[in-house]
């Protein structure tokens, strides 16, 4: 019985293939770093994942719910790929608070008004290497 006559594929394949990580790799290290959670469970990189399972990836600081919709046979496009999995409701409202957020944190943050000349360079290094 091949991986696609048993309609499941290797978890670190299948968030490769739907494009959350840009190598297997970093697909692998993030489920072995605890990233990623299928089912509530804590998987290993070789664990088969089905449609209908819930996978909670940790992007970017703040977990992400989805639901596997379809098992990829390749690494597609991003709009393929996106074919493949449904982001829950409740998800997809965090992660936008959260971005959200950040904006309005980026705004309030004092900005100079142009790039530091070459004497305020050297007057911010004289200053970092007092302080160590």
């Amino acid at each position: 019985m091949t991986e696609e006559s048993a309609g499941n594929r290797r978890l670190d394949k299948w968030l490769w293939h739907a494009r959350f990580y840009k190598t297997r790799g970093a697909a692998t290290e993030a489920i072995g770093g605890g990233k990623v959670r299928v089912n509530g469970d804590r998987p290993k990189p070789s664990r088969r994942v089905a449609i209908g399972d819930r996978l909670e990836v940790t992007l970017g600081g703040i977990v992400a719910e989805f639901e596997v919709l379809g098992l990829p046979e390749r690494r597609g496009p991003a709009p393929e790929a996106r074919a493949h999995y449904r982001e829950t409701d409740a998800s997809a409202a965090r992660r936008a608070a959260f971005r959200e957020s950040e904006r309005l944190a980026a705004a309030s943050r004092p900005r100079p008004d142009s790039r530091p000349d070459k004497r305020d360079r050297r007057r911010l290094l004289r200053l970092h290497r007092d302080q160590s």
